[in-house]
């Protein structure tokens, strides 16, 4: 029996069905729980209190956290989908407390960008969502069936993309961000945005998203002024962001926001979506 052999770091009985097939390397808490026919690789590594469906494959050098759930047929850790790839350690780290839906797949990193893909904390991943290689996901995002990245994509935190969408390689989406249904999103989205299309439109403020995660009038009000300077007086980008950044002054307490702002504009490098 295969599951009598897992290293548990806390020396108690795993609750893994005998129809897994865990490899005797895997490092697997002994508070995890693996569902029937998965297949556990040898260098993977899964923290307390997290919970593995039936049929799942987790391979790979993948790490994944705490009291995450992760449904049946996902797919984790296989090699990138990038024909340069020949075979490197390249890695999957998945932080805690994420939800990862029915046939998903994320691969590892490739030596090109990085060698891993990175996955935070509290994210909402809805099925069929691909993660490719050297993609960087923030924390507490919520990802609609069929989102797709390719590599490279950087999602910042709390990240809405809806369902049926495309993100083009090395693409980067700023914090608080909203995505809507069926996007092709070929440029960097600018934090707060409020995009949606193919071909892709900034509508205006995810202000919806803000105010739910607690966001005051003052704030909200600062982001609006953000979208007014980049998108709405016509002015240049140099011009936009030297406007973007006398705000910090302006409104001391949306400070941080611009802060956020001016950093995600300056590393922008796909150009901005207009």
């Amino acid at each position: 029996m295969h599951h009598a052999h897992c290293q548990l770091a806390s020396g108690a009985v795993t609750q893994i069905h005998p129809t897994a097939i865990v490899d005797p390397q895997a490092r697997i808490d002994g508070s995890v729980s693996v569902g029937p026919y998965t297949v556990i690789g040898p260098h993977v590594t899964i923290g307390a209190g997290t919970t593995v469906g039936p049929h799942c494959v987790i391979e790979g050098h993948t790490s994944i956290g705490r009291d995450n759930r992760i449904f049946q047929f996902a797919s984790l850790g296989a090699i990138p989908q990038d024909k340069k790839y020949a075979g490197e350690p390249c890695e999957l780290v998945i932080g805690d407390r994420n939800n990862v839906r029915e046939f998903v797949t994320f691969n590892i990193g490739s030596p090109g960008g990085g060698g891993v893909t990175r996955i935070g904390d509290d994210n909402w991943i809805m099925a069929y969502t691909h993660i490719a290689h050297d993609c960087q996901i923030g924390n507490r995002t919520t990802l609609a069936n069929n989102t797709t990245l390719g590599g490279h994509v950087e999602l910042g935190d709390w990240v809405t993309v809806g369902g049926l969408s495309g993100i083009h390689q090395f693409v980067k989406v700023g914090a608080h961000a909203m995505v809507g249904f069926a996007s092709a999103v070929s440029q960097d989205v600018p934090p707060y945005m409020l995009v949606d299309g193919n071909p892709l439109a900034v509508r205006g403020v995810n202000a919806i998203g803000l105010r739910r995660r607690d966001f005051n009038e003052v704030r909200v009000k600062a982001a609006r002024q953000m979208h007014r300077l980049l998108y709405r007086e016509g002015r240049t980008l140099e011009d936009a962001r030297a406007a973007i950044d006398a705000l910090a002054g302006e409104i001391p307490e949306a400070a941080q926001d611009v802060a956020l702002m001016s950093g995600f504009l300056a590393a922008a490098t796909r150009g901005i979506a207009r």
